[in-house]
């Protein structure tokens, strides 16, 4: 197999040979902003989206980028035809850059990397359990590298038999590390508004139609969750994925349910019209 390629600062390195220093601030401090799209057949699926997101995070940081959305576009495109990978997962990322004193901001440096991905639509019967966890995420509104408290998590995730941990603020649902949350209750179709971050899919599913639903954003709470007739999370990996159990309960039948599925079905052709 070639090796793979990674861009660093738009430029072309082999796997093996791409470095950053030590000093920058992304390994000093953890300080940096990142963006994950999927490709499809060659294709990068919704990537304008991700880059209003992408130089929304960097400015809330305080990060020059240093190009821009041509020579970003074109940076991708690059990497894309160098390691000839069709179905995969594109991840850029801007770091704090090199710091003398490891603690001021630097020259940020772009990273963009590749590997495989292709996303399986049988997930969506098999659904995903959630375990709950009170946490607010700092500058939620900024996709940072910052996944210091979901990793901490991991083995809890794992001793209560879950998937994934579904973030709550003092009862109040935020969202889960790497996804958004929705519940379906009462006809609406309910995602939280506050200390979030907006997902590229997200956006998608709240600009749905349903006959005898509305979508809304909306703050709601682990109780209002209890009755909910059905739960799904979405993300650029897992598309519109059913919440089949949270907390060692089943939503709703425990079953996927018949409103995720259609926003499934409308976001999958979605991607096939993109």
């Amino acid at each position: 197999m070639n090796a793979k390629y990674i861009s660093i600062n738009t430029q072309l390195f082999q796997e093996d040979e791409a470095k950053l220093h030590v000093s920058d601030l992304s390994i000093q401090r953890g300080f940096g902003i990142f963006d994950f799209l999927k490709t499809i057949n060659g294709k990068p699926i919704f990537i304008q989206s991700h880059f209003d997101r992408f130089y929304h995070s960097a400015k809330e940081l305080n990060l020059r980028v240093n190009y821009d959305r041509e020579s970003l576009l074109k940076a991708v495109n690059e990497l894309m035809k160098k390691n000839d990978m069709p179905n995969s997962g594109i991840k850029f990322i801007l770091t704090g850059g090199f710091s003398a004193d490891g603690y001021s901001i630097g020259e940020p440096n772009l990273v963009i990397t590749q590997s495989p991905f292709e996303y399986d639509p049988s997930g969506f019967e098999k659904g995903t359990t959630l375990v709950t966890y009170n946490h607010q995420r700092q500058l939620a509104v900024v996709k940072t590298i910052d996944y210091l408290q979901a990793i901490l998590l991991q083995p809890h995730i794992k001793q209560q038999g879950a998937d994934d941990v579904l973030y709550h603020h003092n009862g109040a649902i935020r969202e889960c590390p790497r996804a958004n949350f929705f519940m379906v209750k009462d006809k609406k179709i309910i995602t939280a508004k506050t200390d979030i971050l907006k997902g590229i899919t997200r956006s998608k599913v709240l600009n749905m139609k349903i006959d005898g639903y509305s979508v809304v954003e909306e703050d709601f709470t682990l109780n209002d969750l209890a009755q909910a007739d059905e739960a799904f999370i979405t993300s650029s990996t897992k598309n519109v994925l059913p919440v089949l159990v949270i907390d060692g309960q089943k939503v709703g039948d425990g079953k996927p349910g018949k409103i995720t599925r259609q926003l499934n079905e409308l976001f999958s052709e979605l991607i096939r019209l993109g």
